[in-house]
C-alpha cells in the first residue's frame, strides 16, 4: 500500500457491509417512523369521519337526554372532567415536583436511584390496579366521589410529573447553583429563588403532558365515579360524569344515538389530548433552547 493513501478512506469488505446494514437499517427505522404516523391519521380520520356530525352547540351545552329521547349533549361530562382533572392536577403536581427537587438537590445518590425505581414502576402499575386500590382504600364505606376519583388520577399523574420535572431541573446549569450558594444562600433558598424559576418552564410543560394522559383515563373513573346523575354537579362528594366514561357507556348502547354521541365525544377528547400534547411538546422545546443558552 502507498504510503500516500490514507487508511481511512481505503474501502473495505467490512466497511461496505457495514455501510448497507446501515442504509437497511435506516429505512427500517423510517418506514415505522412513516407507518406510525399514517396510524396517528388514520384513527384521527376514522373518529373525526363518525364524529363530527353529532357535534353542535346542543352537544356542548346541554346533559343527556332522558332514556328513549334524542338529543342532548355531554355537558355534564365535560364538567367532571374539568373539576376531577383539576383535582388531580393540585394534588399531582407539589407533591411531583417537590419528589424530583428531593432527587435533584438532597437525595444521596442511592436514595434517589431508589426513588427513581419506584416512580418508574408506579409509571408501569396498570391504571385498573390504581382504580381497584382507590375503591378498597375510599370508595368502600363512603360510595363514589369525585374526591377518590382525584386521588386516582393523581396516582397516574404523579410519576409523570416527577420524571419529567427531575430531567429539567437536571439540565439547570450547576453554575447557577453555584453561583446563588456563593452569594450566602442556603440550597433550599437557592432552589426556590434560582432553579425553579429557571425550570418553571419545563414543569408547565410535564403537568400539561400528565393532564392530557389523565384526562382520557377510563379505568380508575369505573371504580371511583361510575354511578353519576345525568345532570352537571359540582358537589365533589358525590360520582360526577366524564368524558371517557360517557364514551364507554355509549358505545356498548343499541341506541343509535348514543352510539354517535360516543364518536362525538370521543373526538371531543382525542382533539383536546392532542392539542395538549402539542402544546406540551412546543413548551418543552422552548425551555430546553432557554436553558441552553443560560448555559
Amino acid at each position: 500500500m502507498s504510503a500516500d493513501v490514507n487508511p481511512l478512506m481505503v474501502v473495505s469488505p467490512r466497511s461496505r457491509r457495514r455501510k448497507r446494514i446501515g442504509h437497511v437499517m435506516e429505512g427500517i427505522s423510517t418506514a415505522a417512523a412513516i407507518l406510525a404516523i399514517v396510524v396517528l391519521g388514520i384513527v384521527i380520520f376514522s373518529v373525526a369521519r363518525k364524529g363530527l356530525p353529532a357535534l353542535s352547540v346542543d352537544f356542548f351545552t346541554k346533559s343527556p337526554a332522558p332514556v328513549f329521547q334524542t338529543g342532548g349533549g355531554i355537558e355534564n361530562a365535560i364538567v367532571g372532567t374539568f373539576i376531577m382533572t383539576a383535582m388531580a392536577t393540585a394534588i399531582a403536581v407539589p407533591m411531583g415536583v417537590l419528589i424530583a427537587i428531593f432527587n435533584t438537590e438532597f437525595a444521596p445518590p442511592q436514595v434517589a436511584e431508589l426513588v427513581r425505581l419506584a416512580l418508574n414502576i408506579l409509571a408501569g402499575v396498570p391504571t385498573i390496579v390504581i382504580g381497584i386500590f382507590i375503591f378498597g382504600l375510599l370508595v368502600v364505606g363512603n360510595g363514589q366521589s369525585a374526591i377518590a376519583a382525584s386521588v386516582g388520577l393523581s396516582i397516574v399523574m404523579l410519576p409523570l410529573i416527577a420524571r419529567a420535572t427531575e430531567e429539567v431541573l437536571a439540565l439547570v446549569p450547576t453554575t447557577l447553583r453555584e453561583g446563588g450558594m456563593a452569594l450566602g444562600a442556603t440550597r433550599a433558598r437557592t432552589v426556590v429563588t434560582v432553579i425553579l424559576p429557571t425550570a418553571v418552564g419545563g414543569i408547565v410543560t410535564a403537568t400539561i403532558v400528565a393532564v392530557a394522559r389523565a384526562a382520557g383515563e377510563t379505568a380508575p373513573l369505573l371504580f371511583t365515579s361510575a354511578i353519576f346523575a345525568n345532570s352537571v354537579t359540582t358537589n365533589v362528594h358525590q360520582a360526577m360524569a366524564s368524558i371517557p366514561l360517557t364514551i364507554y357507556v355509549d358505545s356498548e348502547s343499541p341506541s343509535v344515538a348514543d352510539q354517535h354521541t360516543a364518536w362525538a365525544a370521543a373526538l371531543v377528547l382525542m382533539t383536546a389530548v392532542l392539542v395538549t400534547g402539542i402544546i406540551g411538546r412546543a413548551l418543552s422545546l422552548r425551555t430546553r433552547r432557554q436553558i441552553e443558552r443560560a448555559r
